[in-house]
């Protein structure tokens, strides 16, 4: 028997809970790595007397997952996310720490790719969701790092809301949804709270959100970035080893007015632009068919062939689109067009290296 996530998920899923269910059922593991034949996951209880209750349930979950063939150890966590209470030392949003040298990788992960864009509203947190679920379709280990601050939307869209765990009030623990590993400081705060940080503060934050999560070993970390050339681009690409950056616009020229920004940007800090994608760039009539480019098209194709990289995609304007962001259900999941156009993007990025 192949030793693998689905393996271990399937021993956990005869392991029963107090109340009724099981572990799998009743949603509680977190974070499951598996390195070799070791074996490590979080079991998240709701509230610290949930947490005690489930006591007896952690004993027996070891030992199910220890009697699969090739496991040699079991690490098991007990936590409890507690409602909107702060791990104990855990504080997002300090000063970053010096870092001696330049770029540094990070631990466990082979490959991170920035998407970002010279301005809002062009779906680029859209893009960000859909081509990290349409990746992990493909059979990649992906994460998904929300690293707009001041306008986190990732939990919404991926259809995650619990606070991340920290059982030692240093690493964190992310969530999982749709096969994608995520983390958003968005999970950190109440929904309609606001973050009022100075530059080093936000910096902090990222450096946080990168180094602090425990990710795991994953192919590919998607980070989707706030709009524009400010602080958390520029901490990013200083500090941080990427493989690359993706650049959305929409085809109009005032959308491309400030790609060509991100471009420049990108090109100073040594950061190597790894394509650019066209979002919005056909809308197709659910009614009679008919095909229409309500904001231009071609316009980002041909930025793309004047500066010399690749052009990755064009995605359509939809309704579906939208509605299934808001539901937190990516329509990459799916299989009618868009779903196609993000498998087509996933599968060209990693023909080519990229992911």
């Amino acid at each position: 028997m192949a030793l693998d996530k689905d393996t271990v998920m399937a021993a956990l899923a005869g392991v029963a809970v107090p109340g009724g269910g099981t572990l799998v059922s009743q949603d509680l593991i977190r974070a499951l790595v598996i390195d070799g034949d070791n074996i490590r996951f979080v079991i998240e209880a709701a509230t610290p007397d949930a947490a005690r209750a489930l006591a007896p349930v952690q004993a027996a979950a070891e030992a199910a997952v220890r009697a699969l063939p090739g496991v040699a150890q079991v690490h098991v966590v007990m936590t409890a996310h507690g409602p909107a209470a702060k791990p104990p030392g855990l504080k997002i949003g300090q000063h970053p720490t010096p870092q001696q040298g330049g770029p540094a990788p990070i631990n466990g992960i082979d490959r991170i790719i920035a998407v970002g864009s010279g301005k809002g509203g062009v779906g680029k947190s859209t893009v960000s969701s859909n081509l990290a679920v349409a990746l992990a379709k493909q059979g990649r280990r992906v994460g998904l790092l929300d690293a707009d601050i001041y306008g986190p939307s990732q939990p919404r869209m991926m259809g995650v809301n619990k606070r991340p765990a920290s059982p030692d009030g240093k690493l964190i623990i992310p969530l999982q949804a749709h096969g994608v590993t995520v983390m958003s400081i968005g999970l950190m705060l109440k929904e309609d709270e606001a973050v009022v940080w100075r530059g080093p503060m936000i910096m902090g934050a990222l450096q946080q959100l990168l180094t602090q999560v425990q990710w795991g070993d994953l192919d590919i970390l998607i980070i989707d970035l706030p709009p524009g050339t400010g602080d958390i681009q520029l901490t990013l690409c200083q500090r941080t080893q990427l493989t690359g950056a993706i650049v959305v616009s929409t085809p109009q020229d005032v959308a491309m007015l400030d790609a060509r920004r991100a471009l420049d940007m990108f090109a100073k800090l040594k950061t190597p632009v790894l394509g650019l994608i066209e979002n919005m760039s056909t809308y197709i009539c659910p009614n009679c068919g008919h095909e229409a480019h309500l904001f231009g098209h071609g316009g980002v194709a041909l930025e793309a062939a004047q500066i010399g990289v690749p052009f990755l995609a064009e995605l359509p304007l939809e309704l579906d689109t939208r509605l299934a962001g808001d539901a937190g259900t990516p329509i990459a999941l799916g299989d009618g067009p868009a779903a196609r156009a993000y498998a087509q993007l996933a599968q060209r990025l990693i023909a080519g290296g990229m992911a």
